[in-house]
């Protein structure tokens, strides 16, 4: 699909102006939103991904077929960068998630399966609910995990985040696993249908 890096804010002043629907990408530094977004688009280097936690500082929107927007947040707790750059994340990004963003019609949350949710998770999907966003999660890395442990893991984070079943799912970047989940998601949320490499609707 034609998904390209349109935007870079430092500010809200830079979020785009024009309308199109926006779905956001929240997770802990190195949990592995870039790959996911890659994996999810079908691209190997549209979100570069690197081995230094925090590397994303701006708000980063890659527009899709000209019709929705991706939303590459900057990784929270753990950063290569000083506590007063971090700290001064915080208030551009809490700025773009309010709920008063007309364009923004949902947020994915990414959750490394073997740390589990923390207290940023709790606290940023109970924020999410509370300006009236349609709050999900992803555990990453499934191939990492055997399969009635990725299961048992996937059951604890729902319950830990007040989730139900069709609000979190597990992902792996490199095998593909549950990424129709996430684009029958994307599908329901901006009617942007995502495509697999050989053309077929990433839908089941």
């Amino acid at each position: 699909m034609r998904a390209e890096l349109a935007h870079s804010a430092a500010s809200a002043a830079q979020f785009p102006a024009d309308g199109l629907p926006e779905i956001a990408i929240a997770g802990r530094s190195n949990v592995g939103k870039s790959s996911f977004i890659n994996a999810l688009l079908g691209r190997r280097q549209l979100a570069r991904t690197s081995g230094t936690p925090g590397k994303t500082r701006l708000i980063h929107f890659f527009r899709l077929e000209e019709a929705a927007y991706l939303v590459d947040l900057p990784g929270y707790g753990y950063a290569s960068v000083s506590r007063s750059e971090r700290a001064a994340w915080r208030p551009l990004v809490e700025s773009y998630l309010q709920g008063a963003r007309e364009a923004l019609r949902a947020a994915i949350v990414l959750v490394d399966p073997r740390r589990g949710p923390g207290p940023e998770e709790l606290d940023l999907i109970a924020w999410l609910e509370a300006e009236g966003l349609d709050a999900r999660a992803v555990l990453t890395k499934a191939d990492k995990l055997r399969p009635a442990e990725r299961q048992r893991r996937l059951e604890a984070s729902g319950d830990a985040l007040g989730l139900d079943a069709g609000r979190l799912c597990t992902v792996s970047a490199r095998t593909g696993r549950g990424l129709a989940t996430v684009g029958r998601w994307m599908h329901d949320w901006t009617g942007l249908e995502l495509r697999r490499a050989d053309g077929s609707p990433l839908l089941d």
